[in-house]
């Protein structure tokens, strides 16, 4: 499936939970804490912006914010929150579109480079984050650290998250470094909905070199935005990458 037909009107509609979920305050808080600090007095632009659950809170902390988003209904459902001057968006990929001028912070959160599902395009993302970054600027990835030991020997699938009214399966493609994450909802009878979405999954290592490739080098890399250590034991890291002065 292409990124535009997982991201549709359907996905835009479900997206935000206002208050719970990862828009939950003690979710979303340190994100925006952070970020604003990295930024400083500058701007600041978001690769794959979506409905804005990052942008909007670091906008109204004072940060100027620029988007790049390929998905028109994420888009559309951000523009019911902030207008095309509060938060200026170009609607493209994150590894290729190109927004104006030049920032000292642009970030990618919430496991989103895995959306790319080639390796050279995952490299694309940091070099087109290079290219918008000053001297000195950062790129900052938010992402999950490949959980394979939960796999089995033969097996390719594995349940990540299993509540009343939902069933979440990984299905592995340990060859390529593909998963689709398959989202069961269901209602009353015999109603559900199904979601899937399709991700490369990467290894901090590989991400490193990445950004190496790109003229990055890594600053920091910690298990959480509150800056927790990062250890073998992590289910997920926000890495620095700093552009050389």
């Amino acid at each position: 499936m292409r990124q535009e037909e997982i991201w549709d009107a359907d996905a835009a509609q479900h997206y935000d939970t206002p208050g719970t979920g990862m828009f939950a305050p003690e979710v979303l808080g340190p994100v925006v804490d952070r970020l604003a600090a990295l930024a400083g007095d500058g701007p600041a632009l978001e690769f794959a912006i979506g409905t804005g659950r990052v942008a909007v809170p670091l906008s109204a902390r004072g940060v100027p914010v620029t988007g790049i988003e390929l998905s028109r209904p994420m888009l559309d459902r951000l523009r019911t929150k902030v207008d095309e001057q509060t938060i200026p968006v170009v609607v493209g990929d994150m590894a290729t579109a190109t927004a104006p001028g030049r920032y000292p912070l642009v970030y990618l959160v919430y496991n989103t480079i895995s959306n790319l599902l080639t390796q050279d395009e995952q490299v694309g993302c940091f070099r087109n984050a290079a290219r918008h970054l000053v001297p000195g600027g950062r790129f900052v990835i938010e992402l999950g650290v490949p959980d394979l030991r939960t796999l089995p020997p033969g097996q390719d699938a594995v349940v990540f998250h299993s509540e009343s009214g939902y069933l979440g399966v990984d299905t592995y493609d340990v060859v390529r470094q593909h998963l689709v994450s398959h989202h069961f909802e269901f209602g009353e009878g015999r109603r559900f909905r199904l979601g899937r979405s399709p991700h490369r999954y990467v290894w901090p290592g590989e991400l490193d070199l990445m950004g190496r490739l790109a003229g990055l080098e890594l600053e920091s890399r910690h298990a959480d935005w509150s800056g927790a250590e990062f250890t073998a034991e992590s289910t997920s890291h926000v890495s620095v990458y700093r552009l050389p002065v």
